[in-house]
This record gives C-alpha cells, structure tokens and sequence, in this order.
C-alpha cells in the first residue's frame, strides 16, 4: 500500500535539498559523534558491576510488567530515586524512561493556562514538542541573550497582566552548539520577576562539576532553578532521564505527565545501570580526562588557525560552521573515508545557513586522533 502523495511528496523534497536521513550502520571509525563521553557505555566492569548487582539482590526480572502506576514500580525506582537525588543535592527526582519522555511530560503538564514559557531559541526539540502541547502562552528570547528575555518579561508582566507564573527554561549545554548560557545571571532575572528557572542538563551531567554532576551545581545554584532534567543517555552511557526538583512537584508530575503515566516502566536492569552507572561518577577518572581532552582541542583549534570556524564551546560539543548540506555532508564523507567518525548536522536539524560538523569528544580519545582530525579538516576546509 503506498503512502500519501503529501507524504511522497515531503520525502521529495528532503531528497532534493540532500538532507534526507537515514539510518547509519556501525562503523570501526574513530569515534566523534556518538554521547558516550565517559566511555561508559562499552565499560565493560560497569556492566558486570550491574550484573551483579541484580545476581546480589536476587533480582531476575526481565521487564517492569506494567506502567509504574500498576504495577512497574519495582524496588529499584525507590533506590535510585534517592540516590540521584541527594547526589544532585535536589529534595527529590523521578525517573523517566527518556530525556524526551521527561521533557514532553514536563513542558505539557507543569505550565498551565494563563502562565507563559520564555524559552531559549535553541532549545531541544524535547522541550519545543512539550511546550506545544502545553496550555500556556509561549515566546522564544534570543539564543543567551539577556536583554532580549528581560525585554519580554517586561511588556509580558504588566500590571494588568493575565498571566501568573512565568517560566524560564534553557539548556545548561546546548546540544547542537555545545555553548552554555549565563546561569547566574539567568537566576537574577528569574528572581527579579519571581519567575521559575527551568534547565535541561543532559550534555552537562557527566561533564561539568567535580564528579560530573553538571552545570548548576558546578555554581552552587541547585536551589535557585526550579526543575532540573538529567538525562542519562549522553555521560552515564544507558538510558532514561529524572526531572529533579521538590517532593511537590514529582507529585505533581506523578499524577498528570501523562509521559510518565501511561507508559511502561523500565525494566530493572535498565533502572540498576542507571544507579551503577551513578555511582561510577565518584570513583572514576573518565571526567578529569575528558576535561583535558576539551582543553587539548581547543588549544588545536587555536595552533591550527581554525578556530574561527568553531561556536565557542568549553563542552563536549564542538561545532564547525560550514554553511549547505552539500559542503558539511561532502566534507563529513572525506573524513569518513580517512577513519574519523565525524557526523554532519544538516537543516532542518538546524537552521539553513547554519549546517555544521559536530565533534563528540570524549576521555577515551588520544591527543594524537584529535590531532590528526583538526589537521585533516584544515585541509578539506581550505582546499575547496
């Protein structure tokens, strides 16, 4: 049977602007583009550590049987709950069973009619998709600027005003550019219009803070931000996310994200890699290499001459502006073809004009491979 002719024909016209996607098959290249920061995804005594874990607490369930409401919420849930949230020093946390999942569910339930959602131009999708299912009013500010945001805090909160909550959301690290905005100053806008700080750190957690606990916390600001999203596919490796935040609020969510609700738990081995995996962070050297490999690519960057191309990033994420599909994928292919796992990130993914190489750097890569990366695409840059 075949598929609508409007379906054909947005199929076609994503062929003709050569940004059509398609599923990549596994490579053996030099890995710069997967989330796996810490390596823990392939460490293999994290996944023994998880097996015997469940072997230790007699634990051999292969699923959640049912939605956590019913019947999912498996002693796990409790003691990873716990865990991640006095390591995030946040009253309570509740896990979800995906960063989307977390954002949907948030963005949909918590604002209500008659609030409004500032929210940074470059958010996540996630966070996009939550707040067009939401009741409240909603308005982009301008990618970290200030100014702009506190300009439409102003004409919003008159003194005639409909609106009563507003809610200020941003990424601590923006998954595409790998920048991070001003939290402090973030926290004196939100405090000046008694407005509630939302932030996504799923490209923090991991990265940022002495045992990788992300960007708030990294400022001493865990009491500042409203909501707090950690995600868990991107620096522990596994899967699933937790919305952090006081024990009103996970009620809250409890009883009307319907993300959460009407879903099937995760199965407690997902939910034991997810506790491992944290507990890893306090015991592991991974971040203090990953730390020293960002400083390394940089200060390449900068040697190479470079640098300009790039978004300034003190992350994991490193973007190269190379504006049209067809120069980031052809440039992306010929790294390809010399070994190096490097991914183009192509419009619609990010605005036309805007079309860039994304390098995922991570504790296991050596000096010398982001070296020879940087080297190679000098030269492919400035030999078209």
């Amino acid at each position: 049977m075949k598929i609508p002719k409007a379906l054909q024909q947005k199929l076609h016209f994503r062929k003709e602007a050569n940004a059509l996607r398609k599923l990549p098959m596994p490579t053996s290249g030099i890995d710069f583009s997967s989330n796996d920061y810490l390596g823990f995804a392939k460490n293999e005594q994290i996944f023994d550590a998880i097996h015997q874990y469940l072997v230790e607490n007699k634990i051999k369930v292969n699923g959640a049987t049912g939605s956590r409401l019913i019947s999912g919420n498996h002693n796990l849930y409790d003691i990873a709950e716990k865990y991640i949230a006095a390591f995030h020093q946040s009253e309570a946390a509740l896990i979800f069973n995906s960063g989307y999942d977390a954002n949907v569910g948030f963005f949909s339930a918590v604002p209500q009619r008659n609030d409004v959602i500032l929210y940074d131009e470059l958010c996540h999708a996630s966070i996009r998709d939550g707040i067009q299912m939401s009741h409240a009013k909603s308005y982009k500010f301008q990618h970290n600027d200030y100014e702009d945001l506190e300009a439409k805090i102003s004409k919003i909160q008159t003194p005639n005003s409909e609106f009563k909550t507003i809610y200020i959301v941003t990424e601590s690290v923006f998954s595409m550019d790998g920048d991070s905005p001003n939290i402090e100053t973030l926290v004196q806008l939100s405090e000046k219009f008694k407005a509630l700080l939302v932030v996504d750190e799923a490209h923090a957690l991991g990265v940022f803070g002495e045992k990788g606990e992300g960007v708030i916390q990294s400022q001493q600001l865990q009491n500042k931000v409203f909501a707090r999203i950690m995600t868990f596919g991107k620096g522990l490796g596994c899967h699933g996310a937790a919305i952090l935040g006081n024990a009103d609020l996970i009620e809250y969510l409890v009883n009307f994200a319907r993300s959460f609700i009407y879903t099937t738990g995760l199965s407690p081995h997902s939910v034991a890699t997810i506790l491992i995996s944290y507990q890893n962070l306090l015991q592991s050297d991974e971040l203090q290499k990953l730390k020293e490999n960002i400083t390394f690519f940089n200060q390449q960057k900068q040697l190479l001459g470079i640098k300009p191309l790039f978004v300034y990033s003190k992350s994991a994420i490193h973007s190269a502006i190379l504006p049209g599909n067809d120069k980031v994928k052809n440039i992306a292919a010929q790294l390809q073809e010399k070994g190096f796992e490097v991914k183009a990130i192509l419009a619609p993914t990010v605005p036309e004009g805007q079309e860039r190489l994304r390098f995922c750097l991570h504790s296991y890569t050596t000096e010398l491979e982001m070296k020879n990366v940087l080297t190679e695409l000098n030269t492919l840059v400035f030999n078209l």
